[in-house]
């Protein structure tokens, strides 16, 4: 299996649910510290070089393997992703299941507002706070997005799924 979390800037929510996945995060039911949120890997680091990129985040405990993307406003990038996915898995005669994740309805207004100041203007010293307090804010709303992400993976036969998580938007 390939998990592959995405959203609009993908270093925010789609790092904290990779997290989450890689079981980094392993308590989903407190608050988190500013420094729990700075340490998770890529949160609030990737660029605008970065967007349309698969970001490798690691090997689950299945040994299936995590990435993370932004999108950006384009909603061609998870169709053009998957359906480059259905010719790899057709051309090689691969087995390998693919499932994407959505995580942009878990983002709350003072997480978009953080990344703005942050990643789109450079002011950590006002995006940063907000990122974290935005981090806090959907941390639980991730986890549950992740353990829906990993059951459905398992129980649906098809062999590339997109999930839009609309279900989880705060």
């Amino acid at each position: 299996m390939i998990y592959i979390y995405n959203d609009y800037g993908g270093t925010h929510t789609t790092s904290l649910a990779a997290a989450h996945h890689l079981e980094i995060l392993k308590e989903p039911t407190y608050k988190l510290s500013t420094e729990e949120v700075l340490e998770v890997p890529y949160f609030n680091k990737l660029t605008k070089s970065d967007f349309g990129r698969l970001i490798y985040h690691g090997k689950d405990s299945n040994g299936d393997l995590v990435y993370t993307v932004g999108r950006k406003r384009s909603k061609l990038v998870v169709p053009a992703l998957k359906d480059f996915g259905s010719i790899l898995l057709n051309h090689f005669n691969s087995d390998e299941h693919i499932i994407f994740s959505n995580t942009s309805p878990t983002v709350p207004l003072v997480m978009s507002l953080g990344g703005f100041f942050s990643r789109g203007l450079g002011i950590d010293s006002i995006g940063v706070p907000l990122l974290v307090k935005g981090a806090q804010k959907c941390n639980m709303n991730i986890y549950k997005l992740v353990e829906h992400t990993k059951e459905v993976a398992v129980t649906r036969k098809k062999r590339i799924i997109v999930l839009d998580n609309q279900e989880f938007k705060i």
